[in-house]
């Protein structure tokens, strides 16, 4: 018989060793943390396990000392390494080169590693933050036209304020979501024919949710000259398209009611500003009304015919005294006749000797009655000359007559020049016409330039 070859623990040991080493290459291992252990030379043992089996770990300090969480017994993890034998313990076990959170756990620390270097950098700012139009007449909407999103959008939209939408089709879950949202915003930014982009889908997991923290969407979103609002997922889900959106509603529906104002409510305020306008138009009518009244009345007594009415009024009144004060004296001239004829009578056979003196006294007073009578008449015309004079000097004619000009600014009679502004036209009226002139300089009484101090 051929003589046996015989290995040694040692040699199987370390042909294994070899084997592994040589045949499989450095790998992914998921699995959770068990016999953690961190050691003072900064080496870490641990062990990944899961329901049917266990592999001891070492990560070596040179290799963890990138490592930007700190493991903790229990946590579900993704190691890279090589598998490797210890010869020594004759346990195969994993060099661990790297590691990282697997599952939520990694998406949630790479979504704070995001949002923590954003909101440094200034994107998450309000004074960034664009207002929403009040009255949008287009909207464009990115998301999935498949999504119930879009729908429940759509249906708000048409109930509370009609308005014209462009539905950009974009994908919004998985690895080849991101690029697809950035090229329906910037879409919008270039043809900019929309008031306002919603950027849009409905609820999920974290793991369908997570395109939305996507760092280059982020961005994009910042620079959007468009008001962006972000409406990802529930009321309870947040993404970092939330925190660098203008707005961030915490649904779909809401972002349609948050997008447009409510048609109800535009009708009530509408009625509410006709009533006020027309309220305010009727004051002002009858502000107006009075003035015009006043105006009318003010016109009506300053009216030169009214003014030539009032004086003729009075020289008939002067005429009416004068008839009076005629049939006054002719009264009492007939009763000193009657008198004359009874003393005449009842004292005939007594004054006869006076009678020739009364008869002279009559005669007298005969003569000088059409004297007194015609001082009185004509003391009477020269009041009423006098009161013609009055009424010929106040006359606006006869001022216009005199070289005087009438300066009028519509309606209304400039008395000074504080009313006066330069390059205004105003209305001169003089005694054959008027004019249509434009002030060029004003030169107020106090004004040492002015020609009237030359």
């Amino acid at each position: 018989m051929e003589e046996l070859i015989i290995f040694s623990v040692s040699e199987v040991t370390a042909h294994l060793k070899q084997v592994i080493e040589a045949q499989i290459e450095p790998l992914y291992v998921r699995g959770e943390i068990s016999n953690y252990t961190r050691h003072p030379s900064g080496h870490i043992y641990f062990s990944l396990k899961d329901a049917n089996a266990t592999l001891r770990c070492t990560f070596f300090r040179n290799s963890n000392i990138y490592l930007d969480f700190e493991p903790e017994e229990g946590m579900e993890v993704i190691c890279f390494g090589k598998l490797t034998i210890y010869e020594k313990g004759s346990t195969y076990h994993l060099n661990v080169y790297s590691m990282q959170m697997a599952g939520k756990g990694n998406l949630a620390r790479q979504f704070e590693l995001l949002k923590k270097k954003l909101q440094a950098e200034g994107l998450f700012e309000e004074s960034h933050k664009k207002p929403l139009p009040k009255y949008p007449r287009r909207i464009g909407i990115v998301t999935s036209p498949a999504g119930a999103a879009l729908q429940d959008i759509l249906n708000i939209l048409r109930r509370r304020y009609p308005v014209e939408v462009i539905v950009f089709p974009a994908l919004v879950q998985g690895e080849d979501a991101p690029p697809s949202l950035i090229q329906g915003i910037r879409y919008f930014n270039e043809i900019d024919n929309v008031d306002v982009i919603i950027l849009t889908r409905g609820g999920g997991s974290q793991e369908d949710l997570f395109c939305f923290n996507d760092e280059q969407l982020a961005r994009t979103i910042y620079d959007s000259k468009i008001p962006v609002i972000s409406a990802v997922g529930h009321e309870i889900d947040f993404t970092i398209a939330d925190f660098v959106a203008d707005l961030r509603a915490p649904t779909p529906s809401a972002a349609a009611e948050l997008a447009v104002p409510n048609r109800a409510d535009i009708i009530n305020l509408l009625k509410a500003l006709e009533e006020k306008m027309t309220n305010s138009c009727k004051n002002k009518i009858y502000l107006i009304n009075n003035q015009i009244n006043e105006l009318q009345l003010n016109l009506t007594a300053l009216h030169p015919r009214n003014i030539w009415q009032n004086y003729k009024k009075r020289i008939d009144q002067a005429s009416i005294e004068f008839l009076n004060l005629a049939s006054n004296m002719q009264q009492q001239l007939h009763r000193y006749s009657n008198k004359q004829v009874e003393a005449f009578h009842t004292m005939q056979y007594l004054l006869q000797s006076k009678l020739h003196q009364y008869q002279q006294n009559l005669d007298e007073l005969i003569l000088t009655l059409p004297t007194e009578m015609n001082k009185k008449a004509k003391e009477t015309e020269n009041r009423i000359s006098m009161l013609q004079i009055q009424l010929e000097s106040v006359s606006p004619t006869l001022m216009l007559k005199k070289g005087y000009a009438l300066v009028q600014k519509g309606e209304h009679i400039i008395t000074s020049v504080k009313e006066l502004t330069l390059q205004e036209e105003l209305l001169l009226r003089m005694k054959d016409g008027a004019a249509d002139v434009t002030v060029k300089d004003i030169f107020p009484d106090s004004d040492k330039n002015s020609p009237l101090s030359q």
